[in-house]
């Protein structure tokens, strides 16, 4: 029983899953590239990879997991997806609920069996009706969850999250966040929240109106352009002071050390060549 909880973007990580890198990878440049794809490398970086290397990495950060008492939970592999070390996808948690996305990309949709097998018919398992929606999307907030409508995520699947946490007695409102630009990945390569009211923010890609939501609500660390491309706003919080961040990322992690918070870092530099990082790399199943 996977008796998932997690309330907050930020409370002390105990349990997580993930999954290896496949030896499958993606053709990302050539005629027979998908228009969404070809979209999303005017927002990112796309090149290929070595998944040895990648799991290599995978390796390191589950070492350093591992060492602050988060367990570890690794899924089967999923044959012939390109991207199956990207879970936060596949799912994500709401409270009790552990909510199935509606992936976007027809050839990602064995990713989610895994997980499946696991939770079998438990009650707290959530299958939404409508639209599409993606982990990488949904970020909680307070009494809110957060939504970002980019490439992989429509305003349906927003209102079809809220129709079924309605039904299941769950009181959050999910806030759809706009974007000003087409090609957008996830809302976690541009917003992560890291603490308590404090949050990276790639102030480029939000219009006028989401940004003055944003400054209302949390302590903002502007992330540029360059910083956006190379992923590093998508880290990952291990507690409320806690914060993993990818090697390189300098200037942010200095930015997070003088608000008080520890800052871990890994190598993910062959996880990066396309755009995922820590965070993707992670499904939170159990937050303090």
């Amino acid at each position: 029983m996977l008796t998932p909880h997690a309330t907050s973007e930020f409370g002390t990580l105990t349990r997580v899953a993930m999954r290896y890198a496949s030896d499958t990878t993606r053709a990302v440049d050539g005629p027979d590239v998908h228009p969404v794809l070809t979209r999303q490398k005017t927002t990112s970086t796309w090149s290929r990879y070595s998944p040895a290397t990648v799991r290599v990495q995978q390796d390191n950060l589950i070492g350093v997991l591992r060492g602050r008492g988060t367990e570890v939970l690794l899924l089967e592999d999923a044959p012939g997806c390109a991207v199956q070390h990207y879970p936060r996808d596949i799912a994500f948690v709401i409270d009790h609920l552990l909510v199935m996305a509606r992936l976007n990309a027809e050839h990602r949709r064995p990713e989610a069996d895994a997980l499946l097998r696991l939770a079998g018919d438990a009650e707290y398992l959530v299958h939404l009706e409508a639209g599409t929606i993606e982990g990488g999307d949904v970020a909680l907030h307070d009494g809110s969850v957060l939504v970002g409508l980019g490439e992989e995520t429509s305003a349906e699947g927003a209102k079809a999250l809220q129709t079924a946490l309605t039904r299941r007695g769950v009181d959050r409102e999910v806030r759809p966040v706009e974007f000003n630009v087409d090609g957008i990945v996830h809302l976690d390569d541009h917003f992560a929240i890291v603490a308590p009211a404090t949050a990276l923010f790639h102030r480029a890609v939000f219009p006028p109106v989401q940004l003055r939501w944003f400054e209302q609500h949390f302590d903002l660390i502007d992330v540029t352009d360059a910083e956006a491309r190379a992923v590093q706003a998508n880290v990952l919080a291990l507690a409320p002071s806690t914060v993993v961040v990818a090697a390189g990322s300098d200037r942010i992690a200095a930015q997070l050390a003088a608000r008080g918070l520890e800052v871990l870092t890994v190598d993910y530099s062959e996880v990066t060549r396309i755009p995922g990082s820590l965070r993707c790399s992670t499904l939170p199943l159990n937050r303090a």
